[in-house]
């Protein structure tokens, strides 16, 4: 794996798991009420979206891997430029329902 890959998958892995420090505990009410959690983790999703992005140019077959990396690539998007028609619980079903999985396949990608 090229270092530079390798750097991306590690960086957007590396702030996944920050995500899941920031909110541990937190109910989506809390996550709502909290902006520095909010801004943070919607920062977070941008670079992870980003490294993905970066990942995909170096070794597309690679990152083809992923599942829904163009979903993670798009949110990124919409987190960069419609910031203001993101809604809270969506963010929060995507801390629940992929992140755990991307850090999973993130984990196997560097391992291998």
């Amino acid at each position: 794996m090229k270092p530079e890959l390798r750097d991306n998958l590690e960086d957007a892995q590396k702030h996944g798991r920050e995500i899941l420090n920031f909110v541990s505990g937190m109910s989506l009410e809390q996550y709502s009420e909290d902006e520095k959690t909010r801004l943070a983790v919607e920062r977070l999703f941008e670079i992870i979206g980003e490294a993905l992005n970066r990942s995909y140019k170096l070794d597309p077959e690679l990152v083809d891997s992923i599942p829904n990396y163009r979903q993670i690539i798009s949110f990124r998007n919409i987190l960069a430029h419609c910031y203001d028609t993101v809604e809270d619980r969506i963010v929060w079903g995507i801390i629940e329902e992929s992140l755990p999985q991307l850090l999973s396949d993130l984990e196997s990608l560097l391992e291998s």
